[in-house]
C-alpha cells in the first residue's frame, strides 16, 4: 500500500474514532462524516438546528496535501496521538491550525 492510500485510511479511521452520534432530545441536528478522497478533504461536522439557533460546527478538518496530513481544525482530544500511534512520522503531520510562523516551534512539520 502506498503512503497516500495508507494516510487516507488512517485519516478516516482517526475521524471515525471521534465520531459520536448526537443523542440530544431537544435538537434537530446531525453529526456528519465527510470524506473526499479525490481532493483529500476530510471533516467531522454538526449541521442543523437547536431550537431557533442554526448549528454548523466543524470538529475536525483534515487535509491530505503534498503527502502530509494537514490538521486544519481539531476540537477533539487526541487526533494527533491517533496518527502517531498509527505510525505516521511527525514530519508528515502539519498542525495547520497553528500560524505558519509558529509551526517551527512544534515537533511537527512546518508545511
Amino acid at each position: 500500500m502506498d503512503k497516500i492510500t495508507k494516510y487516507k485510511s488512517f485519516i478516516k479511521k482517526a475521524i471515525k474514532r471521534h465520531y459520536h452520534p448526537s443523542d440530544s432530545d431537544y435538537t434537530e441536528f446531525e453529526r456528519q462524516l465527510v470524506f473526499d478522497d479525490k481532493r483529500g478533504h476530510y471533516f467531522l461536522i454538526d449541521v442543523g438546528w437547536d431550537n431557533h439557533k442554526r448549528i454548523f460546527e466543524c470538529h475536525l478538518h483534515i487535509d491530505l496535501k503534498d503527502g502530509k496530513i494537514w490538521i486544519r481544525q481539531d476540537w477533539t482530544e487526541g487526533v494527533v496521538d491517533d496518527f502517531l500511534e498509527m505510525g505516521v512520522p511527525k514530519e508528515d503531520i502539519v498542525l495547520a491550525f497553528q500560524a505558519p510562523y509558529k509551526r517551527h516551534y512544534t515537533e511537527f512539520a512546518v508545511a
